[in-house]
C-alpha cells in the first residue's frame, strides 16, 4: 500500500499569445517533473495562452489556439503516466470561464472553472470571465471535435468537483480563491481532500511575498493537508512582473521554495510527502472531525490511477524549511532587472539608452540595468544556454560570451549626459564616473544649441524672449523655459536611441529608459513629454525613499563607489540658472513638500482610500508633534491641489514596473479623472471648518483652566 506521493509544481515564464513558446515551456516542465518521479504536475494560471492576454480573451481565436495547444499536450508522449493540470479559458454554454483542465493518458478528467475572480488593483478578471457560482455542482461539457478525436470522449465533467485517485483525493483552487474569506480549500479539506493545488498569476510588489506564503501555511495549519502553489514568472507583455515563488507545504510547514526572481524560463519544484502525515494530523483534531462529519459532499471524479507507488518505503520524506525572504533593496535589484531582461529579449531591440543626469533616479535606473547584466552573466556561468543565445542575438555576435557584467553593459547599454548652461560640473562628473564604473557606452551631449533654436522660433513669431525668474521673468516664463529643456532632451534621447548603433556601423535600435519615481508621478513633478516619456521605466513604481536605500545597497554589494556622492547630493532637476556654478534649485523646494511627505500622501490616498478630509483627519494625529491642525490642513490642501492640477500627466506616463501599491498608474491600477475641479471648494471648506472648531475648542479649554 502506497503512502508517499511525489508532486510537482512550477513557475513558467509564459508570454501572452506566444502559443509556440508557451507549449514548449509547459512540455519541458512536465518532462522535468516526470524525471523527478512526480505523478502530478501543476502549472500556472492560464498558462497555455498566458495570463496577460487582456481583451484578446474576447477573441475566439484565443480559445481556438488554446484547444490546439491542448491537443498537442494530450498527444505528446511526455504527458503520459502523469496527471497534468493546465490552465486556459473555456467557453461553456456561451459563457467564458478561467479554467483548469486536468488530464491523464489522453483522457480529460475534469475542467474546473474559477469560482472567485480577482477584480481589484491590477486585475480585471470580471471584464473577461464569469465566476462559476454553482458550488459542488457539475455539468457535462461537450468537447470540441479536435479534442474528441484524441480522447474518444464526447463530454467531460465541468464544475466544482474533486479528483479521487486510488490512494488520495485532489482538488483545485485558483489564485484569488486562496485570498478569499471563505476559500474552497476549507470545505474541500473537511470533505476529505488531502492535496490542494493552486494555479496563480500573482505579480510582485515590494514587501508582499510573505502574504502569499502565510496564506498557504494557514491553509493547511488548521485542518492539515498538502498544498501546491504554481505561479507565472517574468514579464508577459505588461507592466507587471510575475514573481514565481512556487511552493509546496504540508500541515502548515513549507517544504519546498522556488525562486522569486530568476532568468530561468522553467522552474520545477518537487517534494515527496507522506499521506499518512496528513491523516494523523487531522485525526488528532476533534473539532475538525466534528465539522468534517457534517460537511457537504463534493462530486468525485474517480481516476484509475495512483499517485503513490506500491513500495515506497525507501523514498525520503519531507523536512520543513524556513522561507528565505529578500530585503526590499534586493527586490529592487532583482525584480525590475528581470523585467528589463524579458522586455529586451522579447522586443527584438539591441539594448537600452538612458539619459543619465547624475541624480539618484537615473543612477538607480542605471544600477538596475547593471544588476540585469550581473544576473545574465551569472546565468551564463551556470550553463544557461538559452540566456547566452539571447545575448548573442541582442549584440549581433554569434560567438560572443560576456566575461563580466561591465563588458556586457558596454555592448547593450548607452548612457547619455545631456548638459545645458544650467548643468553643474558635479552632476557631469557623477554621471561620467558612474558610467565608467558600470561599463556603459557613455555620451556627453550639450543641448543649448537645440534649446536656443526652439526659443528662437518662438521669438521670431511673437517678438518676445522669456526670462527665468532669477532674471526678472514671471513664473509662467520660468516654467516654460524649464519645460523646453526637458522636452528637447526627450527628442534627443529618441534620436540617439534610433541612430547611435547606425552611427557605429551596427544594426538595431535601443529602448529608451525613463527614470521618474512613483512619488514624482503622484505629485506630477515632471514635464509632460520630457525624459520621463520613454519606452519603459523600471523605477516608476518605486518611492524615492526606497531608491535611496537601493543606492546604498549598490554601494555595498556592487562596489560602485561613485554612488556615495550621488547619495549625498540634494536631488535637483538642474533646469534653472546656477549661481556662481552652484545649484540653487532643489526638488523638494520646487515641489513644496518632502519625499517622505509625498509617500505618506500616496499611501493615504490610494491604500487607505482617503479624500482630502479623511487624509486631514489622519494626519492631524500622525503629525501632531510636528504641525498644528492649521498647518496640516494647509499641507493636505496643497497636495490635493497639485495632484489634481497634474493628474493629466498620468494619461501619458511611461509604462513602469509595478512595485508599489500606491502607484498612480492611470492605465489600470489607479483609475481617476484627469480633469478635476482643482479648487476642491466643498472639501477644503469642510477642512477649514474643522480647523476652526479645533481652534475654538482649544481656546475654550484654555479659558476653563484659567
Amino acid at each position: 500500500m502506497g503512502r508517499k506521493v511525489t508532486l510537482a509544481t512550477c513557475a513558467l515564464n509564459q508570454w501572452a499569445l506566444d502559443f509556440d513558446g508557451n507549449l514548449d515551456r509547459i512540455l519541458k516542465s512536465i518532462e522535468i517533473a516526470k524525471s523527478k518521479g512526480a505523478t502530478y504536475r501543476l502549472g500556472p494560471e492560464l498558462e497555455i495562452c498566458g495570463y496577460g492576454c487582456s481583451d484578446h480573451f474576447y477573441e475566439s481565436d484565443t480559445q481556438l489556439h488554446c484547444f490546439q495547444v491542448l491537443e498537442e499536450l494530450l498527444t505528446s508522449p511526455v504527458t503520459q503516466d502523469i496527471i497534468c493540470d493546465v490552465g486556459m479559458p473555456v467557453m461553456h454554454r456561451n459563457v467564458r470561464y478561467n479554467c483548469r483542465v486536468l488530464f491523464l493518458n489522453k483522457k480529460i478528467l475534469l475542467i474546473r472553472p474559477k469560482m472567485m475572480l480577482a477584480n481589484n488593483g491590477n486585475y480585471r478578471e470580471l471584464r473577461w470571465f464569469t465566476p462559476w457560482n454553482k458550488p459542488r455542482h457539475v455539468e457535462d461539457y461537450f468537447l470540441p471535435r479536435m479534442i474528441q478525436q484524441v480522447t474518444g470522449q464526447e463530454t467531460v465533467p465541468f464544475g466544482d468537483a474533486v479528483l479521487s485517485t486510488k490512494d488520495t483525493c485532489v482538488a483545485s483552487e485558483m489564485c484569488e480563491e486562496l485570498w478569499a474569506p471563505n476559500s474552497p480549500h476549507i470545505n474541500m479539506g473537511l470533505d476529505g481532500v488531502e492535496i490542494f493545488t493552486n494555479s496563480s498569476g500573482s505579480h510582485h510588489e515590494l514587501r508582499k511575498a510573505y502574504v502569499r506564503v502565510d496564506l498557504v501555511k494557514s491553509a493547511t495549519a488548521k485542518s492539515g493537508g498538502i498544498y501546491l502553489l504554481a505561479n507565472q514568472k517574468g514579464c508577459d507583455g505588461d507592466r507587471l512582473y510575475y514573481d514565481g515563488c512556487a511552493l509546496i507545504a504540508i500541515n502548515g510547514d513549507i517544504v519546498a521554495q522556488g525562486a522569486q526572481f530568476s532568468l530561468e524560463d522553467v522552474e520545477v519544484l518537487t517534494a515527496t510527502l507522506d499521506l499518512e502525515d496528513v491523516r494523523s494530523f487531522r485525526a488528532e483534531s476533534s473539532s475538525r472531525s466534528i465539522l468534517a462529519s457534517q460537511s457537504e459532499t463534493y462530486y468525485r471524479v474517480k481516476v484509475d490511477f495512483a499517485l503513490s507507488a506500491p513500495c515506497d518505503l525507501f523514498l525520503p520524506s519531507y523536512e520543513p524549511i524556513q522561507w528565505r525572504y529578500h530585503t526590499p533593496e534586493e527586490e529592487i535589484s532583482l525584480g525590475p532587472a528581470c523585467w528589463l531582461w524579458d522586455y529586451l529579449r522579447r522586443s527584438g531591440q539591441a539594448g537600452f539608452l538612458l539619459p543619465l543626469s547624475g541624480g539618484i533616479d537615473s543612477s538607480a535606473t542605471a544600477c538596475i540595468v547593471f544588476s540585469m547584466c550581473r544576473q545574465v552573466c551569472f546565468a551564463i556561468q551556470n550553463g544557461n544556454q538559452q540566456v547566452l543565445a539571447y545575448v548573442r542575438r541582442i549584440v549581433g555576435e554569434p560567438d560572443f560570451i560576456p566575461q563580466s557584467p561591465r563588458e556586457l553593459c558596454g555592448r547593450i547599454f548607452t548612457t547619455c549626459y545631456m548638459a545645458s548652461e544650467n548643468s553643474s560640473l558635479d552632476t557631469f562628473n557623477r554621471a561620467k564616473d558612474l558610467a565608467e564604473q558600470i561599463g556603459s557606452y557613455h555620451l556627453n551631449v550639450n543641448i543649448d544649441t537645440a534649446v536656443k533654436a526652439v526659443m528662437g522660433i518662438f521669438s521670431i513669431v511673437t517678438g518676445k524672449w522669456p526670462k527665468f525668474r532669477v532674471n526678472g521673468g514671471t513664473s509662467r516664463e520660468n516654467l516654460a523655459l524649464q519645460n523646453v529643456q526637458a522636452r528637447v532632451r526627450m527628442v534627443l534621447a529618441y534620436l540617439f536611441a534610433q541612430l547611435s548603433h547606425w552611427a557605429k556601423g551596427k544594426s538595431g535600435g535601443l529602448l529608451v529608459l525613463g527614470s521618474a519615481n512613483v512619488d514624482e508621478c503622484l505629485r506630477g513633478y515632471l514635464t509632460k513629454y520630457d525624459c520621463s516619456s520613454a519606452d519603459i521605466n523600471p523605477i516608476g513604481g518605486i518611492s524615492k525613499t526606497d531608491l535611496r536605500s537601493f543606492i546604498q545597497y549598490c554601494i555595498e554589494n556592487f562596489n560602485l563607489s561613485v554612488l556615495r556622492s550621488i547619495l549625498s547630493a540634494p536631488p535637483t532637476a538642474e533646469l534653472e540658472p546656477l549661481a556662481d556654478g552652484q545649484i540653487l534649485q532643489t526638488d523638494e523646494a520646487d515641489m513644496g513638500m518632502t519625499y517622505a511627505e509625498l509617500s505618506m500622501y500616496g499611501k493615504l490616498r490610494k491604500i487607505s482610500k482617503c479624500g482630502p478630509y479623511s487624509m486631514f483627519c489622519k494626519l492631524i494625529h500622525t503629525w501632531r508633534e510636528a504641525y498644528s491642525p492649521a498647518q496640516v490642513a494647509a499641507k493636505v490642501k496643497y497636495f490635493f491641489r497639485m495632484y489634481s492640477v497634474n493628474r493629466h500627466k498620468m494619461t501619458t506616463v511611461t509604462p513602469a514596473y509595478h512595485a508599489e501599491n500606491y502607484s498612480p498608474d492611470d492605465n489600470r491600477f489607479d483609475l481617476r479623472p484627469f480633469l478635476y475641479n482643482t479648487s476642491w471648494s466643498w472639501q477644503f471648506r469642510y477642512i477649514d471648518q474643522k480647523v476652526s472648531e479645533i481652534s475654538d475648542e482649544g481656546v475654550n479649554q484654555s479659558d476653563s483652566l484659567d
